[in-house]
């Protein structure tokens, strides 16, 4: 069986996807929103309830940027499952997403942050 569902012609480019691909791409999406949260929370404790003993502008940097990233994913996510769902419905290509190397690299520049104000 095709990514379609069963006795549809899978060139018609306008067809329902098979309903195993939309959840998945809803999963996702529901994926990123949760590490929206979660780096959401992070930014809420770093720069409201965890007694770092930093000065305020390291702790102010680190929590902007998890804030940052949190709400740029939380923009992103929607964008991306809507972009992808349309595409599977048309039975194009994806593109890559640049989401998981922009989330990695954010979060490894404030591990690089937390680390460095911990030596100071």
């Amino acid at each position: 069986m095709s990514s379609r569902t069963r006795g549809e012609d899978a060139g018609d480019g306008g067809g329902p996807v098979d309903y195993r691909f939309t959840l998945a791409n809803e999963r996702t999406f529901l994926a990123w929103v949760r590490t929206a949260l979660a780096l959401l929370a992070g930014a809420v404790a770093v720069l409201h309830l965890l007694p770092l003993g930093w000065a305020d502008a390291p702790r102010t940097l680190v929590g902007l940027l998890l804030a940052g990233l949190a709400g740029f994913i939380t923009v992103y996510a929607p964008l991306r499952w809507y972009r992808v769902q349309r595409i599977m419905s048309r039975g194009g290509v994806l593109k890559l997403s640049l989401l998981p190397l922009v989330t990695t690299f954010a979060v490894g520049l404030v591990c690089a942050l937390v680390l460095l104000g911990h030596l100071l």
